[in-house]
């Protein structure tokens, strides 16, 4: 079995390389993740949101460090996502800091850290600068992202 360090290397280096499907071999079936975008997801939403962000990233690049492991089940890593919004067509740079459960060789909990309104600015332009830290335009960005992957899951549904 691999070791936490190699679990957390495998995600993210999978991700340099829009690689969903290991990412999601990384989680257990029952993975909880949360970030402030998307919310609280379970397993399955979890993992369609991975599949999804990766079929639609444009200009994508992603570096990690600072793997530290707390303890024999928690661990913390910063990670940093370059990309092209496609809404907007802006250039987004995304510092998040990720805090990982590790059971049984698989992922369980993952939760990733980030200043939304930093998020928002960047990617809506001067509305985002102007509104981006005020609760209503946190809440339509959230709303919005929930929206897209349910849409997402429902047509893979119907494939």
């Amino acid at each position: 079995m691999q070791s936490n360090q190699q679990l957390i290397e495998r995600f993210y280096s999978a991700f340099q390389q829009l690689d969903y499907k290991t990412m999601n071999d990384c989680y257990s079936d029952n993975v909880i993740f949360n970030d402030p975008v998307f919310g609280l997801l379970n397993a399955e939403d979890a993992k369609a949101m991975w599949e999804m962000l990766c079929n639609n990233a444009k200009d994508f690049s992603l570096s990690y460090s600072d793997i530290q492991l707390l303890d024999e089940e928690y661990a913390t890593c910063k990670w940093t996502a370059h990309y092209t919004f496609s809404k907007t067509g802006r250039k987004v740079v995304n510092n998040i800091k990720a805090h990982m459960r590790i059971q049984n060789g698989k992922i369980t909990e993952h939760s990733d850290a980030f200043r939304l309104s930093t998020w928002i600015s960047q990617a809506l332009g001067w509305k985002g600068v102007m509104f981006g830290w005020t609760g209503f335009m946190k809440r339509a960005v959230q709303k919005n992202a929930r929206k897209n992957l349910e849409r997402f899951i429902e047509k893979k549904a119907a494939n």
